[in-house]
């Protein structure tokens, strides 16, 4: 059994206020920038060594109960432990990447966690939960306040030359792409913009020791 270091959410943890454990997912560092108060366009800065989109970016939503509510999904007062898998998510957009941000589904102020939430900004999703259940692609990007559909990635809509293809391990895949299951190390790329933006698709991600 991996072994799991306990981390306090917030810059003080009150006598009876939940500790979250957080799972040793490579960096573990948390930036302001990832925890804005909405999810206009703006620039940011880059993703695991690749280059980040200059005229987008989605940072974790400021109310996290209120897009886990949004995603039909339950807040927690620690990780759960029945179900524990991970899969990584990659953005595209136009070419470059855009930085999957910390926090989502994780709310600080309340000392509370969804099922569905991320640690850092290395686009790491983490499956926790107390009962065995599918998670879906789509209920993360509820949580991130960034829609999904088949012409719809955030404030982004297909046409005008403008293309959203998604793919799992490497494979592209047809259909309602919300509605696609999180799978234990499965690494979902979502790529948009014009098909002569080229973007190496990946069909695998470098899972660190213990994940």
């Amino acid at each position: 059994m991996q072994k799991r270091r306990r981390i306090a959410i917030g810059v003080a943890v009150l006598a009876g206020a939940v500790t979250l454990a957080a799972c040793g997912s490579g960096s573990d560092s948390t930036s302001d920038d990832s925890k804005g108060a909405g999810n206009s366009p703006s620039a940011t800065g880059s993703t695991d060594g690749k280059p980040a989109a200059a005229s987008v970016a989605w940072p974790a939503p400021a109310d996290a109960s209120a897009q886990v509510k949004a995603a039909g999904l339950p807040m927690l007062g620690q990780e759960g432990q029945v179900l524990h898998i991970h899969s990584h998510l990659d953005v595209f957009v136009d070419g470059k990447a855009v930085t999957v941000p910390a926090l989502i589904g994780i709310d600080e102020a309340k000392q509370q966690i969804s099922p569905l939430h991320t640690h850092d900004t290395s686009g790491v999703v983490h499956i926790e939960s107390p009962v065995k259940a599918d998670f879906t692609l789509g209920e993360f990007m509820t949580e991130w306040n960034v829609p999904l559909t088949k012409d719809t990635l955030g404030t982004l809509k297909t046409g005008g030359g403008k293309e959203l293809h998604v793919y799992v391990n490497g494979k592209e895949q047809t259909g309602d792409p919300a509605a696609i299951k999180l799978a234990a190390h499965e690494e979902i790329a979502l790529v948009y913009g014009a098909p002569s933006q080229k973007v190496a698709v990946p069909d695998s991600y470098n899972w660190p020791e213990g994940l």
